[in-house]
């Protein structure tokens, strides 16, 4: 059968792996080809030089593009619909602004973090920085300290909602290709992201803030402030964002909680990522929307706009699909298990090792999630592991994926000419920060799956 693992020699899968592996970063580091192209051949040399039949390497494709897809194409449009119609409105900025009021200058750099964190969900990492950004600099300005000060713990916060909490899509496709309900990787995520914002945002970005001076760029500084009063508020914001968080995670406890087994099946439909995302984005739509002045007519095209990049995304997480059931079908996953028992190393581990070699070597985050994802996903008894443990997992993907952002990796330049500083700056002050967000983001995720 196609869909079961095959009886090929070990030796010859190994290095059939090794040589698709090979040649899938060859492709993406030394001749720039296109994510989704890379992986894909490197899946299928992997199919041709472990010895599957063509029939079973064709299905193997087929079965990673349909079952990848199915699970997150819906969650990554909603997603970024949702997203856009909070980036429009001015809901980030309105969370962004409210946060420093109440925290004050002293302690800006904790509502900065924190409202990154939040924004990042359903924001892509590149907009909310961009939108963000400006009230960072600002209070740099105000305070004339140096910009890291408030840079970094924004950074942070960012990084840690892009990388860590659904629905955001690395974890949500981590989260499919493992198989293990969202509403556990929520809970999960956050512990690991506040954990992780903590440590990477507000005390590394203070010791950054007084050692390095970075001003705050020219261009931005001739800016004027935001005008506070046209934006939404501040709960109303909240509810909307929370909408989705609330309604899955209140789907995974229904299912453990005996008080609530009678709403079980409503939980059930509500709490369908496709369904709470859908609600949320109806309900932003209509009140950060239809009630902020906006017409269907602008909404319509502001929403069109916003999936525009999600179609790269959901290839490349296509392909990653096909990696995993290429090395589920040919029998390497059994082999790599196996390797992985006889090593005594947890998988939560092995999840945050791949993942981060990957990312080291390729630069992308959503590309070393996908191959990590892959590898775990394709090992035998993931299916039986409790959805608590591959909930760390997951995070642990997220982390690996998320550490030693340098040279190769487009975040590192965006933030380089955003926050003006040179490469080696960016080194010593974005470069920590991403490896202390993945890092933290790991040992919390162990710690949690010592309990699992």
């Amino acid at each position: 059968m196609a869909g079961e693992a095959l009886a090929l020699n070990p030796t010859r899968l190994v290095i059939a792996a090794i040589a698709g592996l090979a040649v899938l970063l060859l492709l993406i580091i030394k001749f720039k080809v296109q994510a989704m192209v890379s992986i894909l051949v490197g899946a299928i040399v992997i199919g041709l030089g472990a010895g599957m039949p063509f029939e079973n390497i064709v299905t193997a494709v087929n079965d990673g593009i349909g079952n990848t897809l199915k699970g997150i194409a819906l969650l990554v449009g909603l997603g970024s619909m949702f997203g856009a119609i909070l980036e429009a409105s001015g809901g980030a900025q309105t969370l962004a602004v409210s946060m420093v009021k109440w925290f004050g200058d002293k302690k800006a750099a904790w509502a900065l973090g924190i409202t990154g964190l939040v924004i990042a969900m359903p924001v892509f990492f590149d907009a909310g920085l961009i939108i963000l950004i400006p009230l960072a600099f600002s209070l740099a300005k105000r305070t004339n300290r140096s910009s890291l000060f408030y840079a970094i713990p924004l950074l942070a916060g960012l990084a840690v909602g892009h990388a860590f909490i659904p629905p955001t899509p690395g974890p949500v496709l981590v989260a499919t290709m493992l198989e293990v309900e969202l509403g556990w990787v929520i809970m999960v995520g956050v512990l690991c992201g506040i954990c992780s914002m903590i440590v990477a945002g507000p005390v590394w970005g203070a010791i950054c803030g007084k050692k390095y001076m970075v001003p705050v760029p020219e261009h931005v500084a001739k800016q004027e402030d935001i005008d506070e009063s046209k934006l939404p508020n501040f709960w109303t914001i909240v509810g909307i964002i929370l909408i989705p968080l609330v309604l899955i995670i209140l789907d995974s406890v229904a299912g453990v909680v005996p008080a609530l087994s009678g709403l079980a099946p409503i939980f059930g439909f509500l709490g369908e990522p496709f369904v709470a995302l859908l609600i949320a984005t109806i309900a932003a739509m209509i009140i950060l929307g239809l009630k902020h002045g906006y017409n269907m007519e602008e909404l319509e095209k502001i929403m069109t706009k916003s999936l525009e990049p999600t179609g790269l995304i959901l290839l490349v997480t296509a392909c990653g699909g096909v990696l995993r059931y290429m090395l589920q079908y040919s029998g390497l996953g059994d082999l790599i298990g196996n390797a992985v028992s006889s090593a005594n190393l947890p998988i939560v581990v092995v999840a945050f090792i791949v993942a981060a070699l990957v990312r080291i070597c390729v630069g992308s985050a959503t590309v070393a999630m996908t191959m990590a994802a892959g590898i775990i996903a394709a090992m035998p008894g993931i299916a039986e592991l409790s959805p608590l443990y591959l909930a760390c997992t997951t995070a642990a993907v997220a982390g690996g994926a998320t550490v030693c952002s340098h040279f190769n990796d487009s975040g590192f330049w965006l933030v380089k000419s955003l926050v003006g500083m040179d490469e080696k700056t960016t080194l010593k002050t974005w470069t920590i920060m991403e490896t202390l967000v993945g890092g933290t983001g790991f040992v919390v995720a162990l710690i949690i799956s010592f309990f699992a």
